[in-house]
């Protein structure tokens, strides 16, 4: 057991460029969010900037991202805000140093995918295309830090059916590439409104759901402006899970069409 105020420090905990050389670093602060490429809902205001702002203050050592644009040309010509660089390095610069992108669709204007920002050095990284359906381009980063926690990324479909097989392909990856010892975090979009996926994934791997351990319910993400589905999750293996918060102050709320969810972690 860890001692009460272990857990209530965390917010304030922030590696230093000297401490991210260690590797035995044991407090996390994660924070999954689906960016909707930088749009509030009904893509009517680019919110990038104010993204930016809001994952900084959030103190996350690792943030979880969906529906990150690459390239996009075509917005690019048309918004006057739109940055020079991808917006994964956009959102990292100067905080995480390290990231990782995985391009999940591709179109003649640019592509847009998953990514990992983290502040500890990713050693190796993978992208699992998981796509079922030539329309739902989906996919899974894996990235691995340098003291080995896998970090895995994904955005599950919005039909049940290709949930059911992205599911299958995500127990199936992850049984034949992650040792069952490794401490694990699985975060993103699971588009899981109807519980399915979830059911299937907490009776494999000993993989624990932080809202559902730490508030009894899984955390209700979606849409942002009025959430009541549970959309979004953060899933662990070899971690305490100290707190949850689901962030539904307006200010977060009007980012994307999503909640971001943020929790605290302590390595077992």
């Amino acid at each position: 057991m860890y001692p009460d105020n272990a857990c209530a420090s965390l917010t304030q905990v922030k590696f230093s460029s000297a401490l991210t050389k260690h590797k035995n670093m044991n407090k996390f602060k994660v924070l999954t969010l689906n960016i909707h490429k930088g749009f509030a809902m009904g893509n009517r205001r680019f919110t990038l900037e104010k993204i930016r702002t809001c994952l900084r203050e959030s103190g996350s050592n690792l943030v979880f991202l969906q529906e990150v644009s690459g390239e996009n040309l075509r917005r690019k010509e048309s918004i006057a805000d739109w940055p020079d660089q991808n917006q994964f390095e956009f959102l990292a610069d100067s905080v995480w140093d390290h990231y990782a992108y995985g391009k999940n669709a591709i179109y003649q204007h640019g592509h847009h995918g998953n990514a990992i920002l983290s502040e500890l050095p990713i050693k190796s990284w993978d992208n699992i295309d998981i796509s079922t359906l030539d329309f739902s381009q989906r996919g899974i980063l894996h990235g691995i830090l340098e003291n080995d926690i896998h970090l895995l990324c994904v955005h599950f479909g919005l039909f049940e059916k290709e949930r059911r097989q992205q599911t299958r392909t995500l127990l199936d990856y992850i049984e034949n590439n992650i040792d069952a010892a490794a401490p694990l975090i699985l975060a993103g979009d699971f588009n899981d409104w109807r519980k399915v996926s979830h059911r299937n994934l907490q009776n494999k791997f000993g993989l624990k759901e932080a809202g559902l351990q730490h508030n009894k319910k899984l955390a209700e993400t979606f849409p942002a402006v009025f959430p009541f589905l549970p959309m979004d999750r953060i899933y662990t293996r070899g971690f305490s899970i100290c707190s949850v918060e689901i962030m539904t102050h307006p200010r977060w709320r009007s980012l994307s069409d999503h909640c971001a969810i943020a929790t605290e972690l302590l390595m077992d």
